[in-house]
């Protein structure tokens, strides 16, 4: 008789490991019977050979398959009992994704053979089907990982100079010419040295990527001829997703981390670790399920066959049970390390920090996070709600953590838009949203500060549209939020009407600026900077095309304008880190100096008081920041100018005092919404602009609905020597941008 080709192994690592010998296969069940490994040929279509784990340690089916290489295809056959009145699922019929896979070979395709029970039965999920399901599901690849990293450190780019670029792997280079035709929306793509430049160049830190762990394209969408463009539908946590890789290499990933890093971009990584592409009671059983049900899954403590739903997907992720917070903790480590992404956004954040018994800052997921040596070194962000109980919590993650702030993203559109009593607000959030954040010594790069992300509208249809247009979805349009704050300012969508495009633009750089002359971390979604429309679409997950693929091509003149006035305000950022303060503005008065880190003026140059806070008609405010009245020891160069924003969401004209300053000095504009090309030596000549009156300085007419920037300069410095002391940030804007995207 034939000796077993397979080993018995060890139960650790988890997943398939090559060692330059032979493979390592471990898989935890707690409550399998019997675990077979099932090997494929290379393109997964068909099935060579099937072999039992021999070992059973510690709830870990483990065996070692000498024969086995970098290449080989495999997928699990799982046996236990099928009982999902006790939350047991298991079905060996089905072929089952390893949680450990580092790639995948072949799409999914739906069919009814993925399903554990018989569809068409009276009681679905008691029934048992016995269809074989592997010529529909996709299989794993056992990976060698060896790769030459072209540089031996990371960006390591501090909080507080962080600006993310939140962006989409395939449609970032999909309609972009000047990338491969063949590359185009893939890593590679995104390798190519030319996206890089154009990122450092428009100024920003760091690459947010939607989701990129493999994912299913629902059933429901399918049958509609659409896709899941967003990915938030991860069946595999450490696999890359197959439509993204151009070569049959997932180095092809590492290449485009490599390619950021050379040029001081961090990659930060969407994860989706809250639910997985199975769905409840009536899903598809493509790995965990089949797996052990009870374990990976949070149940409904009386009817386990059915699934708590706190993410609206259908289940829930159980980061309760010690081997599935570890799976995700391992998954986190081996994109920190092994594939040297910089950081994470968790979607559904709160769930993950969610125990039985409700939320917890000190629960499982976020202590294994804070104490882990590779985890606590890397940017967390969390999306700090979900729609399970207790589950908003913006402002309640510990301390290392970033958070998405929804309140700025809300303030910040109802203020411009004209909505009344929102001065109060407007003014907590743009100075870092300190009564959310101000605790535990966080501090203010905790607010992740964002007006648009994937999920709304992009900053043009902000203010284009009055109302969602979702109907490319399928679903009648009452699909995507419909409370969006947006405003078309007198028509629906594209228009000729000249006015009406002025004021639009106006708005998008008033918006712009406020995001990146905020306290706190500013995200830009990518396109904004030149105005991407996905033509008042504000839910196109599903819109795998032209409506969310960036249009390199069409960017229009105006486009071009607000790219380059995108870059001096990211430019002007840098130059002065009184923008990105490491504490939070609180009004706090330097005896010494005689000067408040921050003062809240009155159009008359004059504090504002308590009642007139309350005053719901007020629109106009200006934010007098002091870099003198910071402490000696965290001072920066440049910390210690003294900056001027003035925020008019008034409709009309608004005469702003601007405030009395000392012998010697005076007020210079940097930024005017209303007139965004003013260059140096315009830049610092107020004009017309102006009128002396007095004592209190320059009277400055606020255009209606715009934001201006001032710095306080010394009166004798000429143009050229305030341009030589503001460094490179006009330098910066007036260089063609690198990379040729544009």
């Amino acid at each position: 008789m034939r000796a077993s080709p397979i080993r018995e192994g060890r139960p650790f690592p988890l997943g398939a490991t090559w060692d330059g010998l032979g493979v390592n296969f471990a898989l935890f069940s707690a409550n399998a019977t019997k675990v077979e490994i099932c090997l494929f040929d290379i393109e997964g279509g068909k099935e060579l050979e099937r072999l039992e784990l021999p070992e059973f340690t510690d709830e870990v089916w483990h065996g070692y398959l000498p024969a086995a290489r970098p290449g080989t295809v495999y997928g699990y056959r799982v046996h236990g009992p099928y009982e999902p009145d006790a939350g047991h699922r298991f079905n060996p019929n089905k072929l089952l994704i390893d949680p450990y896979a580092k790639q995948l070979v072949g799409p999914l395709r739906w069919g009814q053979e993925l399903f554990g029970y018989r569809q068409g039965s009276k009681d679905k999920d008691l029934s048992f089907d016995k269809r074989d399901s592997a010529r529909l599901v996709p299989k794993c690849r056992v990976i060698d990982p060896a790769f030459t990293w072209g540089r031996p450190h990371r960006p390591m780019v501090a909080w507080e100079n962080t600006i993310i670029y939140e962006m989409h792997v395939k449609g970032f280079t999909r309609l972009n010419e000047r990338i491969p035709e063949e590359e185009r929306g893939t890593f590679a793509g995104l390798a190519h040295a030319e996206v890089a430049d154009y990122l450092r160049t428009l100024g920003v830190t760091a690459a947010e990527l939607l989701p990129v762990h493999a994912f299913v394209d629902d059933s429901y969408l399918v049958e509609k001829g659409l896709r899941n463009y967003w990915g938030y539908n991860s069946i595999a946590f450490f696999a890359p997703e197959p439509r993204y890789l151009h070569s049959p290499f997932v180095n092809e990933f590492k290449e485009m981390v490599n390619q950021f890093h050379a040029a001081e971009i961090e990659v930060i990584l969407d994860v989706v670790y809250n639910h997985t592409a199975e769905g409840n009671e009536l899903g598809p059983t493509l790995s965990l399920k089949g797996i052990d049900n009870a374990s990976y899954y949070r149940l409904m403590p009386e009817e386990k066959r059915y699934y708590i739903n706190d993410t609206g997907t259908g289940n829930t992720v159980n980061l309760s049970h010690p081997r599935v917070l570890q799976m995700v903790a391992d998954s986190l480590r081996y994109w920190a390390q092994e594939m040297r992404v910089d950081g994470f956004r968790f979607d559904l954040a709160t769930i993950l920090a969610r125990e039985p018994y409700g939320y917890d800052e000190g629960g499982g997921f976020l202590d294994s996070c804070r104490q882990d040596p590779v985890l606590s070194s890397v940017k967390l962000i969390a999306e700090p709600w979900d729609i399970g109980p207790g589950g908003y919590q913006v402002g309640q993650f510990p301390p290392g953590w970033a958070e998405w702030n929804d309140k700025f993203r809300d303030t910040v559109r109802a203020f411009w838009k004209g909505d009344e009593g929102k001065l109060a607000d407007f003014a907590v959030r743009v100075s870092g949203s300190g009564d959310l954040f101000n605790r535990r010594g966080r501090k203010p790069w905790a607010s992740v500060n964002f007006i648009t992300a994937h999920d709304g509208f992009t900053l043009n249809d902000l203010v284009s549209y009055n109302d969602k247009h979702n109907e490319a979805n399928g679903e009648d349009n009452r699909d995507g939020h419909s409370n969006n704050h947006s405003w078309n300012h007198g028509a629906e969508g594209p228009i000729d009407d000249e006015e009406i495009i002025a004021l639009r633009e106006r708005q998008k750089r008033n918006m712009l600026a406020t995001l990146l002359l905020s306290q706190g971390t500013p995200m830009v979604l990518a396109g904004d900077e030149f105005g991407n429309t996905q033509r008042g679409n504000n839910n196109s997950y599903a819109q795998d095309n032209e409506i969310s693929w960036l249009e390199w091509s069409e960017i229009s003149e105006r486009g071009r304008h607000l790219l380059q006035f995108t870059r001096k305000l990211i430019a002007l950022r840098k130059a002065y880190p009184i923008l990105h303060r490491g504490r939070f503005l609180i009004g706090e008065y330097n005896e010494e100096l005689e000067v408040k880190d921050v003062t809240w003026l009155t159009p008359e140059a004059t504090e504002m008081s308590q009642e007139q806070w309350q005053e719901s008609h007020a629109r106009c405010l200006g934010m007098l920041l002091d870099g003198r009245a910071q402490p000696t020891g965290i001072r920066r160069r440049g910390s210690d100018a003294t900056l001027l924003i003035v925020s008019n969401a008034h409709h009309d004209v608004v005469a702003f005092v601007l405030p009395e300053v000392p012998e010697g000095k005076r007020w210079a504009c940097l930024i005017d919404t209303n007139e965004p090309e003013r260059n140096d030596p315009p830049l610092f000549d107020f004009g017309h602009r102006y009128e002396v009156t007095g004592r209190f300085g320059h009277r400055y007419e606020v255009t209606g609905r715009s934001l201006l920037l001032f710095v306080l300069i010394t009166e004798d410095k000429q143009p050229r020597q305030l341009r030589e002391g503001l460094g490179a940030i006009l330098d910066v804007t007036e260089r063609p941008l690198k990379g040729g995207l544009v």
